[in-house]
């Protein structure tokens, strides 16, 4: 079986797909690129965690452009639940190229505002295939833990651009008809 791992370069991310692929699963991971906005270092984590841990493959998508329309355009508290939607619905694209079975993503819950029951809930109704979140339930310091062992570590440390469009104050119990109410403002 194989699955399309979101990959940021942080811990949370590359924690998952080690425990992912430890249970067999083959793992192609996705990196979303916020290029102009923020500088390649993101891209240079992914791909160095991808080698460190032997992930059969990565592949970059650039979704600045996509980002910024939801930053303009949409309610600035639901940016991120957006934004995920968003990269599930891609990476929902690529797993079905890529003959996959799974989205994974390292989402930890509570560990961000924008990582609540309701919010994820949100996020994962926009995906066609299941989401898996080996995290769920992890604490940070397990998840860095983890990461010191199997050396990624040291890769995933450093400031995390992933929001660097997103709101001071996200919403934590967002509705989906709110959301998707949002999304047509995309269209």
């Amino acid at each position: 079986m194989k699955g399309i791992l979101l990959l940021s370069g942080g811990y949370d991310s590359a924690v998952a797909g080690f425990l992912m692929q430890k249970k067999g699963l083959e793992i192609i991971a996705v990196h979303f690129s916020y290029e102009p906005l923020t500088d390649n270092s993101p891209e240079k984590k992914a791909r160095e965690i991808s080698e460190i841990l032997k992930f059969k493959k990565l592949i970059v998508i650039n979704i600045s452009k996509e980002c910024e329309k939801i930053a303009d355009k949409c309610r600035r508290d639901l940016y991120f639940v957006l934004s995920k939607r968003l990269m599930l619905r891609k990476a929902a694209e690529i797993a079905k190229k890529e003959n996959c079975n799974f989205l994974i993503t390292g989402e930890a819950l509570g560990q961000v505002g924008s990582q609540t029951l309701q919010n994820l809930r949100a996020i994962t109704e926009s995906s066609v295939i299941p989401v898996l979140r080996p995290l769920l339930t992890y604490d940070k310091e397990k998840i860095i833990n983890i990461a010191r062992r199997i050396g990624t570590y040291e890769v995933s440390s450093g400031p995390e651009v992933c929001d660097i469009l997103g709101p001071k104050h996200p919403a934590t119990r967002s509705k989906i008809e709110d959301v998707k109410k949002e999304e047509l403002k995309l269209a």
